[in-house]
């Protein structure tokens, strides 16, 4: 099970995800406030942050932004609304899912698993790609992928990815030039095998342009299907 960190002002929320969640086996740690949680955060690292949104002082928007400025750790946003605004600007701050509230235990629990198993492999490397034959890395341009070690680096300068951003990029490098629904993609990087929010896909999409790409509004790597999806590559 993972270490939680649960950052929630309300007290009946915040005890009720706290006990549901130590019933699944995790050890949680929780934080009233966002600069609480920080803090807690830089004595204690968690394996995943659960986040609320509306909080009091600096509000989990910048919460977020915080936290993935400082490394890859998970984290599952909570919103009160299933507000579009709400929601884009929580996925655009780095938040690797979204759970509206109220939110339902089981629901969170299912949504904090598969976020921590996006960490793992996506998918075996499958690619029109110049692989080394010791290290197994691939080489796209400028862009270094080794599966095996799951780092990525472009130029010689390691790129730090979250687990949502690095599992995207791996499944759409692993199929050079072929192009993948949206839809597709929830169900093979998000494992939503219903019909899923695409506004997950974008946004993760748009942050990981910024990390890969040169010029992020005319990418090399990950390019837009109008209409149906992305793809990676031509470079």
């Amino acid at each position: 099970m993972a270490r939680v960190m649960l950052i929630e002002d309300d007290p009946s929320v915040r005890e009720g995800l706290r006990l549901s969640l130590s019933r699944h086996g995790h050890e949680v740690d929780v934080a009233r406030t966002g600069e609480d949680g920080l803090r807690q955060l830089l004595a204690a690292p968690a394996d995943i942050v659960v986040l609320d949104l509306m909080l009091p002082g600096i509000d989990g928007f910048e919460v977020c932004r915080r936290i993935r400025a400082g490394g890859p750790t998970p984290i599952v946003m909570l919103t009160a609304r299933g507000d579009d605004l709400d929601v884009v600007s929580g996925l655009e701050a780095g938040a690797d899912d979204y759970v509206i509230k109220p939110v339902r235990p089981r629901v969170l629990e299912a949504r904090i698993r598969a976020v921590l198993r996006r960490g793992g492999p996506a998918t075996e490397a499958g690619t029109e790609t110049e692989m080394g034959p010791a290290s197994g890395q691939e080489i796209h341009g400028d862009l270094t992928i080794d599966r095996g070690a799951l780092t990525v680096s472009k130029g010689d300068v390691p790129i730090t990815l979250p687990p949502m951003e690095l599992r995207l990029l791996l499944e759409l490098s692993a199929a050079y030039r072929q192009v993948f629904s949206r839809q597709q993609l929830l169900e093979s990087v998000w494992e939503l095998d219903f019909l899923g929010d695409s506004r997950l896909v974008d946004a993760c999409v748009q942050r990981l342009r910024t990390k890969i790409e040169d010029v992020p509004s005319k990418p090399r790597y990950i390019q837009t299907v109008r209409g149906f999806g992305y793809r990676f590559g031509p470079l």
